[in-house]
C-alpha cells in the first residue's frame, strides 16, 4: 500500500469517525469542525502530494516532513490551549453552581427551622 493510498484511507476514516461521534452526541460541533478541517487537509495533501512540496518550496523549508511536523505541533498546541480555556471556564461555572447550591441549601434549612419553631 502506497503512502498516498494510506493517507486517503486514514483521512476518510477520520471523516467517518468524526461524523459517527457527532451522530452519537459524544462530540460537539465546535470541536468537530477542527477535526473535519484537519482530515480534509490531510485528504487534499494525500490526493495532491506535490502541493506539499510546492508549499515547502515557497516557505523555503528543506523537507516536506518538517513542515508537516511543525504544522501538527502548532495544531496540537492550539487544541491544548483551547481545551485548557474550556476547562477553566467549566471549573468556574461548577464553583459558582456549588456556591449557589450551598446558599439554597442554607435557605431551605433556615425555612425548615422557622417552620418547626412555629
Amino acid at each position: 500500500m502506497t503512502a498516498q493510498i494510506l493517507g486517503v484511507v486514514a483521512s476518510l476514516l477520520t471523516f467517518v469517525f468524526v461524523f459517527w461521534m457527532l451522530r452519537r452526541g459524544s462530540l460537539q460541533e465546535k470541536y468537530a469542525v477542527l477535526w473535519l478541517a484537519v482530515s480534509g487537509a490531510a485528504l487534499v495533501l494525500a490526493v495532491f502530494p506535490r502541493l506539499l512540496r510546492w508549499v515547502t518550496d515557497v516557505l523555503r523549508i528543506e523537507t516536506p516532513s518538517n513542515l508537516l511536523f511543525f504544522v501538527t505541533i502548532v495544531l496540537l498546541i492550539l487544541v491544548a490551549v483551547q481545551l485548557s480555556y474550556e476547562l477553566s471556564r467549566h471549573e468556574a461555572r461548577i464553583r459558582r453552581l456549588a456556591e449557589e447550591v450551598a446558599l439554597l441549601d442554607s435557605e431551605i434549612k433556615t425555612l425548615k427551622d422557622d417552620r418547626d419553631v412555629r
